[in-house]
């Protein structure tokens, strides 16, 4: 454990950001595996409400540094081609 105070905050600060990307991207994991379930399931009205939230879960991801931008545009890519499919 760290003896200077500094490195002592440096610790409590760490903690408390990494719980805050862990909540972000456990709340992105879930509205992934919801748009996953609703196109497994054929319902393109779920899917297309599970999409908007998923790019907005991404956008919002990426605006906080937890995940690189060019992850969220490939993820995004590559959720609308699965909506695609679905609907064609």
């Amino acid at each position: 454990m760290a003896n200077i105070k500094s490195a002592k905050k440096r610790v409590k600060v760490i903690k408390v950001k990494t719980l805050r990307n862990k909540m972000i991207k456990s709340a992105l994991k879930t509205t992934i595996k919801n748009f996953e379930t609703a196109v497994a399931n054929n319902d393109v009205a779920e899917a297309k409400a599970a999409f908007a939230s998923c790019v907005k879960s991404l956008d919002m991801a990426t605006s906080k540094g937890v995940i690189h931008k060019n992850k969220a545009a490939r993820k995004k890519s590559r959720l609308a081609s699965k909506l695609n499919g679905l609907s064609a």
